[in-house]
C-alpha cells in the first residue's frame, strides 16, 4: 500500500517515526485548508503561509502529545488557529498598520481567485467581512467560518462572555449594513 492510499492514522504513526514521505503526504492533504484558516485570521498571504508552515513543524515535532490519531486534522487546525491568533494579538499590541492602508494601490485586484470561493455572494460577504473593524472581522471569522462557540472565542480573544456576544452581534449588524449597501 502506498502512502497516498493510507488513512490518516497510519500516516500519523509513520510521521511519529520520522518518515518524511508520510509527512509530505499529510502536508499535501492539509496545507490548503490550513493556509485558508490562517489567511482568514491574519489577512496577509505571506504571514498565513509562514503560520501554516510553522504549524506543520510544530505538529510534526509534538506528534507524541497527540492522544488520538483520528483527531489529527482537528488538532492541526487548532495549532494553526492558535498561531494565527498569537500573530494577530502581537500585531494589535504593536499597533501595526497594514501597508495597503497607508499607500494607494497601483496594481489591480484581478489576481487568481480562490477556487473555494466561486460564488459571487460568498465573494461579496468575504469582502464585506474584510472591511469590518479588525475585532469584528476576527470574531465573525472565528464564529461563522471556523465554528468556534462564544466561550472559545472569549478565550482566544481574551474578552468576557458578555463582551463577546455583544461584539459578535454588532459585527453581524455591521456586516448586514455593508451587504445592504452592495446590493
Amino acid at each position: 500500500m502506498t502512502s497516498t492510499n493510507q488513512d490518516i492514522e497510519q500516516l500519523v504513526l509513520l510521521c511519529g517515526s520520522g518518515n518524511q514521505r508520510a509527512q509530505l503526504e499529510i502536508y499535501n492533504r492539509y496545507n490548503k485548508a490550513m493556509y485558508n484558516t490562517a489567511l482568514r485570521i491574519v489577512k496577509d498571504s505571506f504571514k498565513a503561509e509562514d503560520i501554516m508552515q510553522e504549524s506543520f513543524l510544530t505538529a510534526f515535532t509534538k506528534l507524541k502529545t497527540l492522544e488520538d490519531t483520528k483527531l489529527f486534522g482537528a488538532w492541526l487546525k487548532r495549532i494553526v488557529v492558535n498561531n494565527s491568533i498569537a500573530h494577530y494579538n502581537k500585531t494589535v499590541k504593536q499597533n501595526e498598520v497594514p501597508l495597503e492602508h497607508v499607500m494607494y494601490k497601483v496594481e489591480n485586484d484581478n489576481g487568481i481567485e480562490e477556487q473555494s470561493h466561486n460564488s459571487e455572494k460568498v465573494k461579496q460577504i468575504l469582502k464585506a467581512m474584510k472591511s469590518l473593524k479588525t475585532n469584528y472581522s476576527l470574531g465573525l471569522t472565528l464564529h461563522l467560518i471556523e465554528g468556534y462557540d462564544y466561550e472559545e472565542i472569549c478565550e482566544i480573544m481574551d474578552i468576557s462572555y458578555a463582551n463577546c456576544r455583544t461584539m459578535i452581534s454588532r459585527a453581524k449588524e455591521s456586516l448586514r449594513k455593508k451587504l445592504e449597501l452592495t446590493v
